[in-house]
């Protein structure tokens, strides 16, 4: 497992590297392919957080916790990791990668708070750019997308979709359900 450890606001010592190696390395026995892993540790006022974010396969797993002592964030979002991928355990020793290509989405975030709330927007309102992203949207199932989104803990998922083969975004709604768009089906 190649294990990489970024400090941010903090001095980097060699024994919090070391134990947030060791308490990821641990996580390697519930994935069974090449994993790359990044550690996360910075310090905010009082508070010590560690996010965890692992890639193996296609999959992310995420996890983050925040707590007045950085070995006890770094335990604490190791474990999360590790429980998630115990509930997901079967799924991923069976998950197979679909056939078809992965594609690459842009995601543009808006800045409106300069103009008022997005339904107060005249149409022909200027907005700006905030930051733009490449996503890369791997075909999969929607099942698959919802394992993937509760993986990452976010709050939504772009994703080609294996069964029509158009991108579709996957999104958590305010209820705690999901809600997805996709593009109408084309009558032929």
């Amino acid at each position: 497992m190649q294990v990489s450890v970024t400090f941010r606001h903090m001095d980097a010592t060699d024994a919090l590297k070391a134990f947030a190696a060791e308490k990821v390395s641990k996580i390697e026995k519930y994935i069974h392919t090449p994993t790359d892993a990044h550690v996360v540790l910075s310090v905010e006022k009082h508070l010590h957080r560690a996010e965890i974010n692992v890639s193996a396969n296609g999959m992310r797993v995420r996890g983050q916790e925040s707590s007045a002592d950085m070995y006890g964030s770094i335990d604490a979002a190791a474990q999360k990791i590790e429980r998630q991928l115990k509930r997901y355990r079967n799924k991923l020793s069976t998950h197979k990668a679909r056939e078809g290509h992965a594609s690459k989405v842009r995601l543009s975030y808006v800045d409106a708070a300069q103009h008022g709330e997005l339904g107060e927007l005249p149409m022909n309102t200027p907005t700006s750019i905030v930051e733009t992203k490449e996503l890369d949207a791997h075909p999969m199932l929607v099942e698959e997308a919802i394992m993937q989104m509760d993986l990452m803990q976010t709050d939504f998922i772009v994703f080609i979709n294996a069964k029509t083969n158009n991108v579709n975004v996957l999104y958590r709604r305010k209820e705690g359900n999901f809600g997805l768009i996709e593009p109408p089906r084309q009558v032929g």
